[in-house]
């Protein structure tokens, strides 16, 4: 597609009758919500599925590339938002023993299939939180602030051809993009800043569609312990950072994905991105997707689907950015669902531990409801609080938790024991044994005995490669391919905990 073509979509995108598509919406709720009360959305059991991103590197530097369309087309992943992303996503499954071996095996085949294709082209496909070294000859600032104007259309250089977030940078709700996180700022003309992140994002649909804002209401409280297990992003690229490394070394974020996010795309006063609020109803969680800042209107034709019915409420779901979001979706009416996606969580070293976190989480939203766990009655506020202290300090933090006994403690030790127990339980009652089920929880369960996250390995050998008179520079580049190394031995079919040994 040409820069003059992309223009003219975008163009259209724009001249798009709001208060038209804002009709649309409104029908579609009350459509929507008719189908709900009819059951059209409920399913015989939990339901587990996981969209997975990756970034592309060159195999004999790290440093970042960009991904051929036709490639990326070839090897069966979809794009992503910048050049260099790649993500796929797996098939829905049951919870069961099954169900996850399925998961973990879809994902180690088409992750495995593609490496082999991408390396052909001199690159590899990386599991991360955030990307630290630029294309070769160009900075990150530049990569990431780089765009054309075409017809009065400011477009992103870098970017997807994906008309709806270039069409964001020609509106009044992208009138000033910028990144803001400890030690890092950079002003933008299009929204390109948040491809720096990548992300792993579990599913979970619930069995009965009522039931979701009970689970969404535990996904909340579960949120800052796996995030906390999770981290992975300490470090931007070098040329970001308006601070000196040892100070960036001292202060730096363990989750810097999450500032990322929410200073990119959260535009003035606009908290679009952010830890959500509690749900009471499955009409609360229709309205506040249908009422949620609308930032590109659309005009969808039917294409044949059963979600046709809804396809704008779909598309204005589709910039609905809380870190844990209801979902409605299905192709067919047999295949409709209500579900929760899991959205903060970070790309990680081994896909054994993405496939434990994506076990772990459903777990907990099995066990939780079922043994009507006191955390439930946690208040939002620390809910909320222990989500920004995990993305500050990772397993450093301190979080709260309510006990099966009511007892509230800040104990770490003794919040990821019932954490895991709890879990253990969820799987049990999917009708895993406890090796199945421990098999899952254990790779966690490392982290948190050793205090060793990814983020705090990454943190460890910058500060090690410091030490011993590397500049900051040369230390974050030297991390990024000693992390790249020690993946390419252990990403499809090893663990992180033998990166420690």
């Amino acid at each position: 597609m040409s820069a003059s073509e992309l223009a003219s979509q975008i163009v259209e995108a724009l001249d798009i009758d709001a208060e038209a598509f804002a009709s649309r919406i409104e029908a579609e709720t009350a459509s929507l919500r008719e189908e709900i009360d009819d059951g059209t959305f409920d399913n015989p059991q939990a339901i587990v599925g996981l969209e997975y991103e990756f970034y592309a590197v060159d195999a004999e530097t790290d440093a970042l590339m960009r991904v051929p369309r036709r490639l990326l087309e070839y090897i069966g992943f979809e794009k992503e938002l910048g050049l260099h992303n790649a993500e796929l996503s797996t098939a829905p499954q049951p919870l069961s023993s099954y169900g996850l071996r399925a998961q973990e095996a879809e994902v180690q085949a088409k992750l495995d299939a593609a490496e082999m294709e991408v390396a052909r082209e001199g690159m590899t496909l990386v599991s991360d939180g955030m990307w630290t070294v630029p294309p070769i000859g160009e900075t990150a600032a530049t990569y990431l602030t780089d765009s054309i104007e075409q017809d009065s259309i400011r477009m992103a250089t870098n970017m997807s051809r994906a008309v709806r977030y270039h069409a964001m940078a020609n509106t009044d709700y992208a009138a000033e993009l910028q990144l803001d996180a400890p030690h890092v700022s950079l002003s933008a003309d299009t929204v390109m800043p948040e491809s720096l992140i990548t992300s792993i994002q579990p599913h979970y649909q619930v069995s009965h569609a009522h039931d979701l804002p009970e689970h969404f209401r535990y996904a909340l409280r579960a949120a800052g312990p796996l995030l906390a297990v999770s981290v992975n992003s300490p470090f931007f690229p070098p040329d970001l950072y308006d601070a000196d490394g040892a100070t960036v070394l001292e202060e730096c974020w363990m989750e810097n994905r999450v500032p990322v996010f929410e200073s990119v795309l959260n535009p003035a006063d606009i908290k679009k991105v952010t830890f959500p609020e509690d749900i009471d109803s499955i009409d609360e969680a229709l309205d506040r997707i249908a009422s949620d800042e609308t930032v590109v209107p659309a005009e969808l034709e039917p294409k044949g689907r059963f979600d046709d019915e809804f396809a704008h409420f779909r598309h204005k779901h589709g910039s609905f950015w809380r870190w844990v979001r209801p979902v409605f979706g299905g192709s067919t009416r047999t295949n409709a669902n209500a579900r929760i996606e899991f959205r903060p969580l970070p790309g990680q070293p081994t896909i054994r531990g993405t496939i434990s976190l994506l076990a772990v989480f459903a777990g907990l939203l099995e066990s939780l409801p079922r043994r009507e766990h006191p955390v439930y009655q946690q208040s939002w506020e620390t809910a909320r609080e222990n989500f920004y202290a995990a993305v500050r300090d990772g397993l450093s933090a301190e979080l709260s938790w309510i006990t099966a006994d009511g007892t509230e403690t800040t104990d770490t030790d003794e919040l990821y024991a019932e954490l895991f127990e709890l879990a253990r339980d969820g799987l049990e009652l999917r009708g895993l044994d406890a090796g199945e089920a421990n098999r899952y929880i254990q790779p966690l369960r490392e982290r948190v005995d050793r205090r060793m996250t990814p983020a705090q390995w990454k943190h460890d050998r910058v500060r090690t490669r410091m030490d011993a008179g590397e500049p900051f520079a040369q230390a974050i580049w030297g991390m990024q391919s000693d992390y790249i190394d020690a993946q390419s031995e252990t990403l499809i079919n090893g663990t992180f905990l033998e990166w420690l040994e």
